[in-house]
């Protein structure tokens, strides 16, 4: 699971069990698989499904969202490491995972479907954007700032759309040309040093 994705904090009650934890994760797995609908996931079938009290649940999620996104992270691929050497290939490596995640989308049926799904939820949907979309971004601003710290950015851009010019390429090809096959790495590589011309300080 994506340790960088966990930033909201410790859960409440008594210390968690993994081997419960993980009980739990992969029953809602199961119903997801057996075609139940996520309106239809309920704390009780899922408890039952798992073999564990409703009460094991809510001592480790605060309700329903907050459960299906940590599924929903569970199913993707885990953010790699940031080399750290340089801002370009700290972004090569974040736009890369976009294309990785894009890719397992696809070819997952399931994460598909429940991506699909997530967003008619305007609160899970909301739940998911905090907890894992959010993070994400902010990694972004924060490595950008370093950048301008470095010089190897100029001063003075808006963070916030220069973090969508870098991200919004690989979408773009995700979403609007679907069943196109995402080249490998080199394609972040061209997607960061095109976007990357156009922020350098001025020679």
């Amino acid at each position: 699971m994506d340790t960088q994705h966990k930033d909201d904090g410790p859960r409440r009650g008594r210390p968690r069990s993994e081997a419960a934890e993980r009980q739990i994760l992969e029953a809602v797995v199961e119903l997801l698989e057996e075609g139940v609908s996520l309106a239809g996931l309920s704390i009780e079938r899922i408890a039952r499904t798992a073999g564990v009290g409703k009460a094991t649940i809510y001592r480790r999620w605060a309700g329903k969202e907050e459960l299906y996104v940590e599924v929903v992270q569970s199913m993707e691929s885990p953010s790699p490491p940031l080399p750290g050497r340089s801002l370009r290939d700290d972004l090569v490596t974040m736009v890369d995972h976009v294309r990785v995640r894009s890719a397992a989308k696809q070819s997952s049926a399931l994460l598909h479907n429940v991506f699909a799904q997530m967003q008619s939820y305007p609160r899970l949907w909301s739940k998911y954007h905090s907890l894992v979309i959010a993070p994400r971004r902010r990694l972004v601003d924060e490595l950008l700032r370093r950048g301008i710290e470095n010089g190897e950015i100029r001063a003075g851009i808006d963070l916030e759309m220069a973090g969508d010019l870098f991200v919004a390429p690989m979408l773009v090809r995700t979403m609007m040309r679907p069943g196109t096959e995402l080249p490998g790495p080199d394609l972040a590589e061209r997607i960061v040093d095109a976007v990357l011309e156009g922020l350098r300080p001025a020679r």
